[in-house]
């Protein structure tokens, strides 16, 4: 029996997920790890607080559609239920940055990097100009490494933070691997043509590349040996 879609699109962001990995471990190992953590949850919430507006303009994209097209039917009625979901955790990160005492208008204010703008600005384009479906390809990157909670436990300690401000952290290593699980299945359910199943990797991919510069961008930020 052959790979379903959601396996193959699995194994292509195994394939690509070492660079990502080098750069989480360049981030979470940083000597400088207690002044590096609030530049990185600063840089993750320029990111998360694009989630649900991306989703509802996938879901509105999707809807305008019409069910004469049983994919887009199918994206946005994911997105209808995930959207709830994914409600506040922006808001969650900003409580996080509160309890280190960084005021919430220190993140609000930060002007989004290039390549935050590139990550959640590629998938506008695919959404508005190819098909809403390529947006899952993001969401299957984004959902696909949840924090163990090992590595949660060894930051609290590394960086003498109180618990609550890994709160967000917490909450997405938990939460995670049911959307994962989630995303698979509808992917599998989808009617999905050859086509569309690439641009799922395409978007995974880019999504890949995207976040693993982000994540060289936070850990260069500081340098190690200053």
């Amino acid at each position: 029996m052959g790979l379903t879609p959601s396996e193959r699109l699995r194994r292509k962001i195994w394939l690509v997920s070492g660079p990502f990995g080098e750069a989480c471990q360049r981030v979470f190992m940083h000597p400088r790890l207690a002044e590096l953590w609030p530049e990185y949850m600063i840089t993750q919430h320029t990111i998360i607080r694009s989630t649900v507006p991306i989703m509802r303009a996938g879901r509105d994209a999707a809807r305008a559609r019409g069910n004469a097209d049983p994919v887009a039917a199918g994206v946005a009625e994911y997105f209808d239920v995930h959207m709830m979901e994914e409600t506040d955790h922006d808001e969650w990160l900003l409580e996080d940055l509160e309890v280190l005492g960084i005021p919430r208008s220190t993140a609000l204010s930060r002007v989004p990097s290039d390549t935050v703008a590139a990550l959640v600005g590629s998938q506008y384009y695919w959404l508005f100009h190819y098909h809403p479906v390529a947006l899952l390809g993001y969401f299957a990157f984004m959902e696909g490494f949840p924090p163990k909670r090992e590595l949660i436990d060894d930051l609290i300690e590394r960086t003498g933070f109180p618990d609550a401000a890994f709160r967000t952290f917490e909450l997405h290593g938990e939460l995670d691997p049911g959307h994962q699980k989630e995303l698979d299945r509808t992917i599998d359910e989808l009617p999905l043509t050859p086509e569309q199943e690439k641009a799922l990797g395409m978007s995974a991919l880019n999504t890949a590349v995207l976040v693993t510069r982000s994540l060289q961008e936070v850990a260069g930020a500081l340098p190690a040996g200053s």
